[in-house]
């Protein structure tokens, strides 16, 4: 990444909101563990659906109230964070390797490697996202492992053919050319020259997709495809809290806020890596 690109993305004003917001994010997640004073699972039905109390109480209050089962939102929200941001950041890692190594394969030995590897991506873009959920669902059942495969299978098309493109670009280019003569092997032009110069336009892809990837792992919660109850995940909490939105709308609201945040914030770093590493594609 060149001197250029960075200064382009710290002086976009979009990015360095979603990495303060995001940075903060990530950092209550990794130490909620160690800051909440409620168990997020433990049940006090003589406390349900208690509204916010804000700091009247202290830190040792319900500070953003608690559900219908008198479980303390803020300590569910935080831990249910830290699932929100595995599952999503595992499935595009994921996502990514394999969709690189595919990529690079078909786009660089062409043929049949191609045309199977192509053909596979588009029987699965044929497939309905919400239909491939329901179906792994359906047979393994829901669990964190089966919620990353959904997301895998969803999108590691995206960087398969994206990588193709690119590598049949690159291969055809004169530095590949003068290694093949000079006798380097096809790993060495694959791995260490042509594998380098395509990885930009992923970075860039990787960057939009963790905030989709958020957003998924909440709808598929939401619907009861995802992170099984009782452990925290924000899709759950807003769908066990739709039951009392109108007598206590906090139990749907804070949750909802905290997707919304999170994911606004992720997808305003997509969009500034963007902008910085094709200035062309800068939205204003």
């Amino acid at each position: 990444m060149g001197n250029q690109t960075l200064k382009r993305l710290f002086r976009s004003k979009f990015f360095m909101i979603g990495l303060v917001v995001c940075t903060i994010l990530i950092i209550l997640s990794i130490i909620s563990p160690w800051i909440i004073y409620y168990d997020p699972l433990k049940t006090d039905l003589q406390n349900k659906l208690l509204p916010p109390r804000w700091l009247a109480d202290g830190f040792k209050g319900h500070i953003l109230g608690t559900d219908s089962l008198g479980r303390d939102i803020l300590a569910r929200i935080l831990i249910g964070s830290r699932y929100s941001f595995f599952v999503s950041f595992s499935a595009v890692a994921i996502s990514a390797s394999i969709g690189i190594m595919l990529g690079l394969f078909a786009g660089y030995f062409g043929g049949w490697i191609d045309n199977l590897i192509m053909r596979i991506g588009d029987v699965q873009l044929s497939i309905p996202n919400l239909l491939l959920a329901i179906t792994v669902v359906a047979i393994l059942g829901p669990a964190i492992q089966n919620v990353i495969l959904v997301m895998v299978l969803t999108i590691w098309v995206q960087y398969a053919r994206l990588i193709r493109s690119s590598v049949v670009i690159s291969k055809s280019m004169e530095y590949v050319s003068a290694s093949k003569i000079l006798g380097a092997s096809k790993s060495w032009i694959l791995f260490r020259q042509i594998l380098p110069n395509v990885l930009t336009p992923c970075l860039v892809l990787a960057s939009q997709q963790i905030g989709w990837m958020i957003f998924l792992e909440a709808t598929m919660s939401f619907l009861g495809m995802g992170v099984p109850s009782p452990t925290p995940s924000w899709g759950t909490m807003i769908s066990l809290g739709r039951n009392y939105l109108y007598i206590a709308p906090w139990v749907v609201l804070v949750p909802g806020i905290a997707l919304m945040i999170t994911v606004l914030a992720f997808n305003f770093i997509g969009d500034g890596v963007r902008d910085a590493f094709d200035p062309k594609m800068r939205s204003g």
